[in-house]
């Protein structure tokens, strides 16, 4: 049996889908009656589990033997570092106790640094907790995700804006589809390497310009590129309802990135395939256009 948390999300949703796909037995963890029950009628066992429950979590881990876990970036927690740990050490504890041999946890590329990386030194506890239980832990560490285009759609839309919280937009990144991603921790579900392992997981590699032009294609219109000063990073992130403490926060995600702190420094590389065009298309489509 394969528990698989944030099922309802892009990666958990993709990575249990290929699971039941393969014919294998499927556990998703998720927050709704309306998830569990769609989930259900495809096959798969359901529970209903509060991720910061390490009794609940652990009853929903017996006699599984593999584990993909996340650590959620709620957006309305001002206080994100905390909730990160309660959630990390809830994870860990119930791995422990349901005795869950092997763990794939999505990571980030500077996860194995302890801090200065914004949310990302979140999934640093949730690594290092992970591994003191004793089972064998996969550690995904993932580039950018392709889907990130989505937090910007509606600006660019509305206002012909493509704005980058860098010093450069023609710097290349690392951008995978979490489709792409969530196959590959049912791969690594159903094919535990023999001892922990951490894996960079990497997209093809773009420049802001070149996602703006991808995204000004699918929209039919260009976009005017605009990278923001530093310090007005956070302050623009506050003005679209992020708490303070989040925007600081992601503040420091991207000056991190900046620094090169976010590069890859695994053991092994998956590389996805997946093209941004596809992606971009597929948000757009998804994406309403607000009526006015």
């Amino acid at each position: 049996m394969y528990a698989i948390a944030g099922a309802s999300g892009r990666v958990g949703s993709a990575a249990a889908d290929h699971l039941l796909r393969a014919g294998r037995p499927v556990r998703v963890l998720v927050r709704r009656p309306e998830a569990a029950a769609a989930w259900e009628a495809r096959g798969a066992q359901a529970r209903l589990v509060d991720l910061h429950d390490e009794e609940a979590l652990a009853e929903a881990l017996t006699g599984c033997t593999g584990l993909f876990a996340l650590l959620p970036f709620d957006l309305t927690v001002e206080d994100g570092a905390t909730d990160a740990r309660a959630v990390a050490g809830a994870t860990a504890g119930a791995v422990r106790r349901a005795g869950v041999p092997h763990v794939v946890v999505l990571s980030s590329g500077g996860a194995d640094l302890p801090g200065g990386t914004g949310p990302i030194a979140g999934l640093h506890v949730l690594e290092e907790s992970l591994r003191a239980t004793g089972a064998r832990v996969s550690a995904l560490r993932s580039g950018h995700f392709q889907e990130k285009v989505g937090d910007v759609l509606d600006v660019a839309r509305a206002e012909g804006v493509y704005p980058v919280f860098a010093a450069s937009a023609d710097v290349l990144h690392p951008m995978g589809a979490t489709r792409d991603l969530g196959v590959v921790v049912a791969r690594t579900l159903l094919a535990p390497a023999a001892a922990d392992e951490v894996v960079d997981v990497l997209g093809p590699e773009y420049t802001e310009r070149e996602v703006a032009a991808v995204l000004g294609a699918a929209l039919g219109r260009e976009l005017a590129v605009v990278p923001l000063p530093e310090e007005a990073w956070a302050p623009t992130l506050a003005a679209t309802g992020l708490p303070m403490p989040v925007a600081e926060s992601l503040a420091e995600l991207y000056r991190a990135d900046e620094q090169g702190l976010l590069a890859p420094r695994g053991g092994r590389t998956v590389r996805l395939t997946t093209p941004l065009a596809d992606t971009v298309a597929a948000l757009v489509v998804a994406a309403p256009v607000p009526q006015g």
